[in-house]
């Protein structure tokens, strides 16, 4: 397991049963779909996917308080 989704299960581990069940359905959700379009991506969205993942190696994250912003404004 990655060191990012071994922090994120920690964090989630964390939270009530009901958020945690909430987090879980969306991480399967998301998993299933990802895999299921592997092949339909094009060269400019593989770049910027690996770009994306090389930017979460070396840190660079987005602040809790934007993601949570985020989750705000989309009622979730």
């Amino acid at each position: 397991m990655t060191t990012i989704l071994d922090k994120a299960i920690a964090k989630i581990r964390a939270l009530p049963a009901e958020d945690q069940d909430v987090l879980g359905a969306v991480i399967l959700a998301l998993a299933d779909e990802e895999l299921s379009r592997i092949g339909e991506l094009d060269d400019e969205t593989r770049a910027a996917v690996r770009e994306g993942l090389d930017q979460a190696r070396r840190g660079e994250t987005v602040p809790e308080e934007d993601i949570a912003a985020l989750w705000q404004r989309l009622g979730l």
